[in-house]
């Protein structure tokens, strides 16, 4: 029987979802959990392979097991995991449905704070030195729907068979001193969605124009593009299947 979990974390103490050599990951400590409260070997599949320090307010992962588990579960299951991952919910699905090559879309946030402010080091940027024209940044996102090949924001030297990805909102709020970006596409490239921020910032405090853009995304070269954002302020916020 295939299970699908949905969780969530701060990436504040791992190196990203995926289990690396050496390195403490959010899979690693999720099915040491599930293998010994079920007493048998569980590998887990997520939905994505967050960065070093990226958070996830919501994101599923799939396990296969042929154990019956009882309705206390999920409450064994987070009293045995550390208090910055939290299971939310665990239910049987179809036997090939796939956590991550299933996934119609995903939706991250991207957080950043114009002040200092103490409370938000470990979920924000903070850039407090510099004013972000918030108009001009909104100007630019209206530019990522006309292009599907996002290469100058991908991370260098990757496996990708494509780099094309169908953005399907892309925009920036602001509340008071805190800025958050929402971008939602039905799949996204290594270390894009910061990437993109980096250069959503230089549009934002004049060092490009929102028109630059095209001229970035059609370069098809990662030096192109601005610096990426740091991980710390980075969300993944909703994964969607057609369960």
């Amino acid at each position: 029987m295939r299970y699908f979990i949905a969780f969530s974390y701060s990436g504040k103490n791992y190196f990203g979802y995926q289990i690396q050599p050496n390195q403490i990951s959010v899979q690693e400590v999720l099915e040491n959990a599930l293998s010994t409260i079920l007493r048998e070997k569980i590998k887990t599949t997520g939905a994505g392979r967050t960065d070093t320090g990226v958070h996830a307010k919501k994101i599923f992962a799939h396990f296969d097991t042929e154990k019956n588990f009882g309705e206390n579960f999920v409450y064994q299951l987070n009293s045995f995991l550390p208090s910055d991952i939290s299971i939310s919910r665990i239910f049987e699905v179809k036997d090939d449905l796939h956590a991550r090559f299933n996934a119609t879309f995903r939706t991250y946030e991207y957080y950043i704070t114009l002040e200092k402010n103490p409370f938000t080091q470990d979920s924000s940027w903070q850039i407090w030195k510099r004013d972000l024209d918030i108009m001009r940044i909104n100007e630019a996102c209206k530019i990522l729907f006309e292009y599907e090949d996002f290469t100058s924001f991908s991370k260098l030297h990757t496996d990708n068979k494509t780099n094309n990805c169908k953005i399907y909102k892309a925009f920036w709020e602001q509340n008071g001193s805190e800025l958050k970006f929402t971008i939602s596409a039905d799949r996204f490239l290594r270390n894009m969605v910061r990437a993109i921020v980096g250069t959503m910032v230089e549009i934002g405090n004049g060092k490009m124009e929102p028109s630059d853009l095209r001229k970035i995304i059609e370069d098809k070269n990662r030096n192109s593009a601005g610096t990426s954002a740091p991980a710390k302020g980075l969300f993944l916020v909703d994964v969607g299947y057609d369960f």
